[in-house]
């Protein structure tokens, strides 16, 4: 069952820093600048959190971590729709994408992907 869900990540040939999850709506990071980008803004969001201590008031709080989180995010998002899949809804792998490759795969016919029969 995994073996799937890493064949479906693993087919790229767009170069899709980010694919469509397969369960819900986002993103998944899938190449090695993806996932770059991941830890830097994880990065950034500890270096933040670092910042703040129990004796922090409110306003501290609002200009050195929610606003600064919140600009962190926003450009997050911008390089997932500008390196990435069209997002949208999705519950499963595609029908005809992974699923029907490794059936024709399966009865050797690796030309037919839709399914069908010879």
């Amino acid at each position: 069952m995994f073996k799937r869900y890493i064949n479906y990540y693993k087919d790229n040939p767009q170069g899709y820093w980010f694919k469509r999850k397969v369960f819900g709506w986002g993103w998944v990071p899938v190449t090695w600048q993806g996932w770059t980008v991941i830890a830097v803004w994880l990065l950034g969001v500890l270096a933040f959190a670092f910042t703040l201590d129990k004796n922090s008031p409110p306003r501290e709080v609002a200009f050195t971590f929610i606003l600064p989180i919140l600009f962190l995010t926003i450009a997050l998002i911008r390089i997932c729709y500008k390196k990435g899949e069209e997002p949208g809804w999705r519950w499963g792998l595609p029908k005809n994408d992974v699923e029907s490759k490794d059936d024709a795969i399966r009865r050797g016919d690796e030309n037919r992907t839709d399914g069908s029969s010879k």
